[in-house]
């Protein structure tokens, strides 16, 4: 039912209004199943129900809520929390970001023996009793929906600290304008987790190497490696590798491309 609910969601943003109709038509469903989940949609502030349709309420710039993401590509997202947590050795000291794929890190560093700010109460309600897991948490504000902690009192926390390693989402992520989230308070503790580490991994799925959101957080250079799936496109790897991070596919037994190999 979550994909259908994404694709009705994302069918009637690009839109800008649709009909049940039509919606029953995309999704090969009954219009009485569209209509409940144009139910479901305008009771998480996605739409806009009228008589034989809906409207979308997000704009172009704004994120699907993260009931609509939890969802999506689940599989993909455990492989790429799988990769990250690979790399982050026992005792090490990490903060993991917010968002739905940092989530399934969280879920896969949960009973490692690791010191562990978690930047959203998803994440830490993930990693809680975890055995082994000492639990650090951040103040700040909640984000309904997201429960990524935000605000002053969340970038103190971290700037008060040193990670061994810091677990960064994105919303976007190009050579040409780095790191990029939707939302201003999000970008601003995202940075403050990146200056808080001594190694920077940023985790996202291939298609957010093609996009830009409104917040810059980091130039790609600022980024010691990006672990992505093999929807990424080859371009946008070589790209980032060329500005000087590391990109690493998941999956690829290690392979990853470097600056030295985009240039070959």
């Amino acid at each position: 039912m979550t994909n259908r609910l994404r694709q009705i969601a994302d069918a009637v943003r690009a839109a800008g209004e649709m009909s049940v109709a039509d919606l029953a038509e995309l999704t090969s469903a009954s219009e009485m199943t569209v209509r409940r989940d144009l139910e479901a949609l305008a009771a998480q502030g996605v739409l806009e129900r009228f008589r034989g349709g809906a409207r979308s309420l997000l704009l172009r710039g704004e994120e699907t809520p993260f009931a609509l993401r939890a969802g999506d590509g689940a599989e993909r997202k455990r492989r790429l929390a799988a990769e990250v947590a690979g790399l982050i050795a026992d005792g090490e000291a990490v903060v993991v970001d917010g968002g739905t794929t940092c989530l399934e890190v969280a879920r896969a560093l949960r009973g490692r023996r690791l010191t562990a700010m978690p930047l959203s109460l998803h994440s830490a309600n993930a990693l809680a009793g975890g055995g082994r897991v000492t639990l650090l948490l951040p103040g700040g504000e909640a984000r309904p929906g997201e429960l990524g902690l935000v605000g002053p009192l969340a970038e103190a926390s971290l700037a008060a600290l040193r990670f061994d390693t810091a677990v960064i989402g994105c919303c976007g992520l190009t050579a040409a304008d780095g790191l990029t989230a939707y939302d201003l308070p999000e970008a601003a503790v995202k940075r403050a987790a990146i200056r808080a580490a001594r190694r920077v991994v940023a985790v996202t799925e291939g298609a957010k190497l093609t996009r830009t959101a409104l917040a810059h957080v980091a130039d790609a250079s600022d980024l010691d490696l990006v672990v992505t799936d093999d929807t990424a496109p080859e371009e946008a790897r070589a790209a980032l590798a060329a500005a000087g991070t590391v990109v690493r596919v998941a999956g690829d037994a290690g392979e990853a491309v470097s600056a030295g190999d985009a240039g070959r």
